[in-house]
């Protein structure tokens, strides 16, 4: 299991989010388009993780995909709060084993989602996604879990190919993620069981390289929050 991607809420659309980006030095690109969902993607890469900024494009279908995809309902419920940071995707090999395991560990989760995106040149991605059963609110969501049908070193390639991850990109890590909650030492060991880590001494859990942090802070919905990055220099 790897931390796979972060990702932020927006009302902007997709082609906005890349020349604002590009407009400060970093070089994301157009996702594609979720067509069964009604949404749409930009995405930034770093060499472990990439950003994923996630926008309604069809809020007929993105309405109706709500009813069970859990993100698409959270972006509804977090929408009224502006644009933000979301929640985090951690990436698996084997999703039916990985259902398993959470099963037994006592996590009620979804059925497993078949999903897709289409890319600005037409190709099809498909992967399966994984979601713990939570009602959405403004308490802090459990990640959701992935399994890429395209193999890692193609999907590498392929990016490489395309331009969306270049040796620019690869310079830089996504080092740690900041969640705000309001009981740190509840929602760490909530993570840690979940994810097989420890906790460590500051509420924090240590996955691949990355720190998941979580910060005491009341008055807020709890989620994601920052982000910070080390140089591969």
């Amino acid at each position: 299991m790897k931390l796979d991607h972060l990702v932020y809420f927006t009302q902007n659309d997709v082609q906005s989010i890349v020349n604002e980006q590009r407009a400060k030095g970093n070089p994301a690109v157009v996702g594609g388009k979720h067509e069964d969902w009604g949404t749409e993607n930009a995405l930034l890469y770093a060499d472990n993780v990439y950003i994923e900024w996630l926008t309604v494009e069809d809020e007929d279908k993105a309405r109706i995909a709500a009813e069970e995809q859990p993100l698409i309902a959270q972006y509804f419920h977090d929408r009224p709060y502006g644009d933000g940071w979301a929640t985090v995707c951690f990436s698996v090999e084997d999703m039916e084993q990985w259902k398993d395991e959470l099963d037994n560990k006592g996590f009620t989760t979804t059925k497993i989602l078949k999903a897709s995106r289409k890319t600005e040149n037409g190709e099809l991605l498909r992967w399966k996604m994984l979601f713990i059963e939570q009602s959405v609110s403004n308490e802090l969501p459990y990640p959701f879990f992935i399994e890429w049908e395209e193999p890692e070193a193609k999907r590498q390639a392929r990016l490489a190919k395309t331009g969306a991850r270049t040796t620019f990109h690869q310079q830089q890590k996504i080092s740690e993620c900041i969640f705000h909650v309001e009981d740190p030492l509840r929602e760490s060991g909530e993570w840690a069981i979940l994810l097989s880590q420890k906790v460590g001494d500051v509420h924090d859990i240590q996955i691949g390289g990355v720190v998941l942090r979580f910060i005491e802070k009341n008055g807020t919905a709890q989620r994601l929050a920052e982000i910070h990055y080390t140089s591969n220099d």
